[in-house]
């Protein structure tokens, strides 16, 4: 049974950085594409970054050059190092796998399998 378990949220204020963390139990030959989504009061969640199998990765473009999405494969955790974080950049940060299919060609929450229960991120001004 997969399991993804979200840490590493925070208060920090703007130009700060933090580092999220979504360590994943589950049989990774199943694990097609793992990624960082994020969800503000009142929005709909929308994707972040994500990182296929094969190691390529994405970014929308609100946080390219400023967030870096990695795995360490042998821990099985997915991290997202934020730098630079802007007050918009404030939400619930979810973590979250597609098993036996590619990623999309940008983070896309939709066709997600799993989900874990989020850490929540505020910057302040």
């Amino acid at each position: 049974q997969v399991q993804l378990v979200e840490s590493g949220g925070g208060s920090v204020q703007a130009g700060g950085s933090l580092r999220l963390s979504c360590a994943a139990s589950g049989y990774t030959y199943k694990r097609y594409c793992m990624g960082w989504f994020r969800q503000a009061p009142g929005k709909e969640r929308g994707g972040v970054a994500a990182v296929d199998k094969d190691g390529s990765t994405s970014y929308v473009d609100s946080v390219k050059g400023r967030f870096t999405i990695s795995q360490d494969n042998a821990k099985n955790t997915l991290y997202l190092q934020m730098n630079s974080l802007k007050p918009e950049d404030t939400a619930m940060y979810y973590c979250g796998e597609r098993t036996y299919d590619h990623c999309s060609a940008s983070p896309d929450p939709y066709g997600m399998d799993y989900w874990g229960k989020g850490t929540l991120v505020t910057i302040s001004s």
